[in-house]
């Protein structure tokens, strides 16, 4: 049986989610991003409610409708492209890339994702570079340069230009003011 859970964007997550369904006495299988597979074929209402509480506590949310699903595996394929992915590997086509995963024309996961996100999958997709960048940024560890190619961008102008009119900072201002970042399910 396949359990769908918003909010779940890390390893960590998936770590956590884990660990309560192993102590509310389920059997987990593969557990993955928006996704936990349970051995159980079938599970009481009860048993339900008191999965959903245990992990609304944990801010994730069982999702029982298919658009809901459909959305987080567009979100999850995004976040596990901009922050899983190795250097400079972003450069995919976009569109093609959520399309053969889901098995949907892309048109209509755009329309859909805009209808109940507010925004479109490509926003989503800035929003996420910018947030990885902003992460790099505060490692310090790389040069804008660097950044930009590990994103996907074409140059640093064009990294610089989005991260401005996301942030209101230009990259190097970024770096020294406090409140950086945001959790990637607050995007």
């Amino acid at each position: 049986m396949k359990l769908f859970i918003k909010n779940m964007v890390c390893d960590r997550c998936i770590m956590v989610v884990r660990s309560e369904l192993e102590k509310l006495g389920l059997h987990p299988g593969t557990v993955t991003l928006g996704e936990a597979e349970i051995t159980e074929t079938e599970l009481s209402p009860n048993k339900i409610e008191g999965v959903s509480r245990a992990l609304t506590l944990l801010g994730f949310e069982i999702m029982d409708d298919r658009k809901s699903r459909i959305i987080e595996k567009i979100k999850n394929i995004i976040i596990q492209l901009v922050h899983h992915s190795i250097n400079g590997t972003l450069k995919v086509n976009l569109s093609d890339h959520i399309a053969a995963e889901l098995h949907y024309d892309y048109n209509y996961l755009s329309t859909l994702f805009s209808e109940v996100e507010g925004i479109p999958i490509e926003k989503y997709l800035i929003r996420q570079k910018i947030e990885k960048a902003k992460e790099l940024l505060v490692y310090d560890e790389l040069n804008i340069s660097e950044i930009a190619y590990n994103l996907g961008y074409s140059s640093v102008s064009h990294l610089s230009s989005q991260f401005k009119q996301v942030t209101g900072f230009t990259p190097s201002h970024f770096k020294n003011i406090k409140e950086r970042r945001k959790p990637l399910d607050k995007l």
